[in-house]
C-alpha cells in the first residue's frame, strides 16, 4: 500500500485516480468525517447511497458508486459499506465488510487507480493495522493509495 500525503477529493478532480473510496454505513448518514466532506463535493455518491435500503445490514460488505466529473476528469466515487450504523460508541466497521466491499472494488473497477482515506480508523473506530492488510489483499492487482492529510499520523 502506497501512502500519499494530500487531499482525496482534490487529487481525484485533479485526475489523479479513477477511483475513490470511502467507508458508509447502511443508514444514508454522512453527515461526519470524510462521509460529510464527499457528501458535499460528490452529491452524487449520497443520491447513490440512498437509492439502497435504509438500515438494510444486507448491505454490509457491499459497494454503490456514482460517475461524477470535475475539472475536465472522471471519476467513480465509491461508498462502501463498512459499517452497519453510524451511532454508538466503541468501533463501528466490520472489517470482514471493509475486505468484502474492497474486493468488490477490484472486480468492479479493474485496472483503476484508486485511492481512499483510513476507513474505518477514524469515526468509526477500527485498528489501522488490522485494516490494511484486508485493503492490501484485495486490491493486490491494483494502482491503489492510502491519501492522509499532510500532518495526518498513520
Amino acid at each position: 500500500m502506497r501512502k500519499i500525503e494530500g487531499d482525496l477529493m482534490e487529487m481525484a478532480k485533479a485526475g489523479d485516480f479513477d477511483v475513490i473510496v470511502h467507508g458508509a454505513n447502511c443508514f444514508h448518514e454522512m453527515s461526519g468525517g470524510i462521509a460529510k466532506v464527499i457528501a458535499r463535493a460528490f452529491p452524487e455518491a449520497l443520491e447513490a447511497d440512498r437509492q439502497t435500503g435504509k438500515g438494510d445490514r444486507g448491505k454490509l460488505g457491499t459497494i454503490t458508486w456514482a460517475e461524477v466529473e470535475r475539472g475536465g476528469h472522471s471519476f467513480a466515487v465509491v461508498n462502501a459499506y463498512t459499517q452497519q450504523d453510524y451511532r454508538g460508541g466503541g468501533r463501528l466497521v466490520d472489517y470482514d465488510a471493509v475486505e468484502d466491499a474492497f474486493a468488490a472494488v477490484a472486480r468492479q473497477f479493474p485496472g483503476a487507480r484508486i485511492g481512499y482515506p483510513m476507513i474505518g480508523a477514524g469515526m468509526a473506530g477500527g485498528d489501522w493495522d488490522k485494516i490494511a492488510p484486508r485493503i492490501d489483499a484485495a486490491l493486490h492487482d491494483h494502482d491503489h493509495a492510502l491519501v492522509v492529510l499532510p500532518g495526518t499520523r498513520s
